[in-house]
């Protein structure tokens, strides 16, 4: 058996990871990693004590046919880098000069919340229909490298 390298071991940790998602539209999964150790794990889900979608009957962005990519204010869960990052905050980890890996390519709203948080690598697997977070990373001197394809 040939030993994974570490973009394909920590992405299998998200993919793991996304495993635990609750929503209904895309199972997200991400790992953030500082010096080849993982330092929070997040998936995609309603934040604590509230319901998810299944449980209230559905996807409120399914109902509206809301197209992927567009009006994230409207759903009921934290994405996977947000889970993560805030995991991290709460068990006192710094993230600075880290990097994210990331089932599916950040939005906009996570996007910003990687460069503010320091995060300097994003490694995803698939992409996401969303040209402005490329933008704004890039601008901010982020790329975001793609394994697994």
């Amino acid at each position: 058996m040939e030993r994974p390298s570490w973009d394909e071991y920590f992405m299998e940790m998200a993919e793991l990871t996304a495993k635990r998602s609750t929503c209904m539209r895309r199972n997200v999964g991400a790992v953030i990693v500082k010096d080849k150790h993982a330092i929070a794990t997040g998936y995609n889900g309603a934040p604590r004590g509230i319901k998810h979608c299944e449980d209230r009957g559905g996807c409120l962005r399914q109902k509206l046919n809301v197209p992927s990519g567009e009006r994230h204010e409207l759903c009921m869960a934290l994405h996977a880098e947000q889970n993560a990052i805030i995991q991290a905050a709460s068990m006192g980890h710094s993230i600075e000069g880290g990097t994210i890996y990331i089932t599916h390519q950040p939005c906009v709203i996570c996007a910003k919340m990687i460069i503010n948080a320091g995060i300097k690598r994003i490694v995803v697997k698939e992409g996401y229909p969303d040209r402005l977070s490329l933008e704004i990373l890039s601008e901010a001197g982020l790329e975001v490298e793609k394994i697994g394809e």
